[in-house]
């Protein structure tokens, strides 16, 4: 009966593993003619020090990329076109746009035939689509900057639906030189980007970088953006635990449960084990009756020890009227003889 239970409690730790979802399953999706997103992004300047102090930038931009068709050689061709809006502290604001066409790998995800308008970079990936198969704590590049897969099952709110969304959470930092019309600077930047889990699309990324020279000069620019129309559907996800694991979080229902099986079956196991054993502080019950008790009857102190009184009787004497004893021969009193 004890090793059934223990081959239970075997068993259920096995189904744990399988009641998990496995967050690495998903096939590698492969772009499709008339795959698309529409995004909304906004960069901002401030943080100003030195020569920048007190001055700000702020850029609205919106977009949208399609996938127009795959290539005989297994390339996918793409076309991009963005609006953008722009206005400084100085009291300066323009507007403009951009579009084209361009081709990249869906399987080395590098630009093979002209960019989305990416400048800057030297042989780039891109930075919209990524292997959804993925496991988590692999890399991938996302433009020039290494990233790590920090969570499969990552919930991101998605601002543009006012909901959180099922994604790929990606992490990475990079540094270099900036020589544009900003100045020269030493700039270093962090990657926060989230991707569809079923086709590996962007569904929203936030870039931080801190730009200083030696003489004190810097800034802070940002960007951040998010999709607000998809071809592929997305997912629904829980709000995230602030200060908490995600992922834990989304399969806290499954470890409860696990958890409470698993002290059931221990529970189960020890009691059994305890019906098969004597408790030590206890006495055996004997397997015959008990011989019969010697009872000593015989009393602990000696025998009363008895007195017989003999009784004689009395008779007046005829002289002189005493009692005496009938059998005596004279009256003790007068000592006339007793008639």
């Amino acid at each position: 009966m004890i090793s059934l239970l223990k081959s239970l409690l075997v068993a259920i730790l096995s189904l744990s593993l399988v009641l998990l979802p496995c967050a690495a399953a998903a096939a590698s999706y492969s772009p499709h003619q008339g795959d698309y997103f529409g995004y909304y992004e906004v960069q901002d300047l401030g943080n100003g020090n030195g020569d920048y102090y007190g001055y700000t930038e702020h850029t609205t931009i919106t977009g949208m990329e399609t996938i127009t068709g795959v290539n005989d050689d297994g390339t996918v061709s793409a076309n991009y076109s963005y609006s953008w809006a722009f206005s400084n502290s100085s009291g300066s604001s323009v507007t403009g746009g951009s579009s084209g066409n361009f081709a990249f790998s869906p399987t080395t995800f590098l630009y093979v035939n002209g960019t989305d308008d990416q400048i800057g970079y030297f042989n780039p990936t891109v930075w919209f689509y990524i292997d959804n198969s993925l496991p988590e704590r692999s890399t991938f590049f996302l433009l020039n900057t290494e990233m790590t897969v920090i969570s499969t099952n990552y919930s991101y709110y998605l601002p543009s639906q006012d909901r959180n969304v099922q994604t790929i959470f990606a992490q990475g930092t990079s540094s270099y030189l900036r020589n544009d019309v900003y100045g020269q600077f030493t700039a270093t930047g962090t990657y926060n980007a989230y991707f569809d889990p079923s086709t590996g699309y962007i569904v929203g990324y936030a870039y931080t970088e801190q730009d200083s020279d030696s003489s004190g000069n810097g800034f802070t620019y940002t960007e951040n953006l998010y999709v607000n129309s998809t071809s592929y559907s997305l997912m629904t996800a829980a709000a995230n635990n602030p200060g908490g694991n995600p992922d834990l979080m989304q399969y806290a229902g499954y470890i409860v449960g696990i958890i409470i099986l698993i002290i059931i079956a221990a529970i189960i196991i020890f009691a059994v084990s305890r019906r098969g054993k004597k408790n030590p502080s206890l006495p055996q019950h004997p397997s015959q009756p008990p011989p019969p008790l010697n009872i000593d009857l015989t009393p602990k102190q000696p025998p009363v020890q008895q007195i017989v009184i003999k009784e004689v009787a009395k008779v007046k004497c005829s002289y002189c009227g005493a009692l005496i004893d009938s059998t005596a021969p004279v009256c003790p009193i007068c000592g006339a003889p007793r008639s």
